[in-house]
């Protein structure tokens, strides 16, 4: 790692959806000893946590979903679900039945070709399990994650809270207005919450003062070569609306692989409201009623995002109160 130039540096954080910096962080260091596996180099097994990480876990993840095993969201990890895909995989191919990916197994999967055409199975079945929970909030649960420990975005939080209350949603925040739990703990909470989705509300901060506007992030890797379907679109609906209904300067949405999308179970979004740093941008987030236009803009792309296209409506055009005449509560 010490050989890499800053160049190579930035090229590799680019290419791997990190922060571009430059500079070898404990993120990246990680990135690095995860891309020097390559499937074959070693056996993978679901061991205690830490789980192993790898590019070789990546790589098999990618081979067992393009045959359609379902080892969940191609990340690199080898949690249960890749340990139960591996499984029901050498039993399709009378292998010792171990869930350990070997070399008898790694032999296996180069020989097969791939079995299923007409889509990627996971992108299949995340569009049909979404699609099946139909419209209304009263079955969802979703998930805000107040970033930090700013009371800005924990107003926002609040606000966005009360409203999926009120069409019959189940929410739950990561934190409360004093304490400021760990990333790991946020994910963790998360997970345990079986959510339908994770939105993390964040405020930004730079040098240079001139730096404005909202951005979305959803989970993505181009060097995976993998996509959260569902949280692209709902990074997409999010940051329509919001810049639809306030001057928020459009940023637009990005993919990356920071840990809270990574390893989050449910779709997730990290959604930059502005940059603190900037005059104009803190003082529209310091007025309520301004949060109050954010938390609405939450709550519409919440609903669209379970509307069929035929029932979806104009970005920046529906309100909560259609949502309530609309009965779409229950």
């Amino acid at each position: 790692m010490s050989d890499l130039t800053e160049s190579e540096i930035r090229s590799f954080q680019q290419a791997r959806g990190l922060d571009v910096t430059g500079f070898v962080d404990a993120v990246t260091a990680r990135a690095l000893e995860e891309a020097q596996w390559k499937l074959g180099d070693r056996s993978l097994y679901l061991q205690e946590p830490p789980l192993m990480h790898g590019d070789d876990i990546a790589a098999l993840q990618s081979r067992l979903t393009e045959m359609g095993f379902d080892c969940g969201r191609v990340d690199g990890i080898y949690g249960p679900r890749t340990e139960v895909a591996v499984k029901d995989f050498q039993k399709s191919v009378g292998a010792t039945i171990d869930g350990k990916c070997g070399p008898a197994t790694i032999i296996a999967l180069i020989r097969l070709t791939k079995i299923v055409s007409g889509g990627v199975p996971s992108t299949l079945r995340q569009n049909a399990m979404q699609q099946s929970r139909g419209p209304a909030l009263a079955n969802k649960v979703i998930v805000l994650n107040p970033d930090g420990a700013d009371q800005l975005v924990y107003d926002v939080a609040v606000r966005t809270e009360g409203r999926l209350l009120a069409l019959g949603a189940s929410v739950f925040l990561t934190r409360g207005a004093t304490n400021n739990p760990s990333e790991l703990e946020r994910i963790g909470f998360s997970n345990k919450s079986s959510a339908d989705l994770m939105i993390s509300l964040n405020v930004d901060s730079y040098a240079n003062e001139k730096a404005h506007g909202a951005a979305t992030y959803f989970y993505g890797s181009d060097a995976h070569g993998v996509h959260s379907i569902v949280g692209e679109r709902f990074a997409s609906l999010v940051q329509r609306e919001i810049c639809a209904r306030t001057d928020l300067t459009n940023c637009r949405i990005h993919a990356k692989t920071w840990d809270l999308l990574r390893m989050t179970m449910a779709p997730t979004v990290r959604i930059d409201l502005g940059y603190l740093s900037n005059p104009g941008d803190l003082a529209r987030l310091s007025r309520p009623d301004f949060r109050d236009v954010i938390a609405e803009a939450l709550v519409i792309a919440i609903q669209r995002l379970y509307l069929a296209a035929e029932d979806d409506a104009k970005t920046g055009t529906l309100r909560i109160s259609d949502l309530r005449k609309a009965g779409i509560r229950r």
